[in-house]
């Protein structure tokens, strides 16, 4: 029995993740910088100190700027909700 509520907690802690990064109660912070990860993924650098993936991977994400310099370039400056000022997540 402890065992199904410790992977209750644990689930339901994943679905608070994956569903609270749309969170308006979410900072917006400026992108001020792109980086690959170790899987070649776009993370955007911000300007509190955080890091986000952001994937172009329609239908759930739609962002083909992310492919390009260009695109990446022209998202300078612009803003993303950071779950982890939200949370009181120092940055890494």
């Amino acid at each position: 029995m402890g065992g199904g509520a410790r992977r209750g907690a644990g689930a339901r802690r994943r679905a608070r993740l994956i569903v609270r990064p749309f969170d308006p109660a979410a900072p917006e912070q400026a992108i001020t910088g792109f980086r690959l990860d170790d899987e070649g993924h776009w993370v955007a650098e911000l300007a509190c100190g955080h890091r986000q993936h952001v994937r172009h991977e329609p239908p759930m994400q739609s962002r083909p700027w992310v492919l390009t310099e260009a695109g990446r370039a022209a998202h300078l400056g612009t803003t993303l909700r950071c779950m982890r000022c939200l949370l009181g997540e120092p940055p890494a």
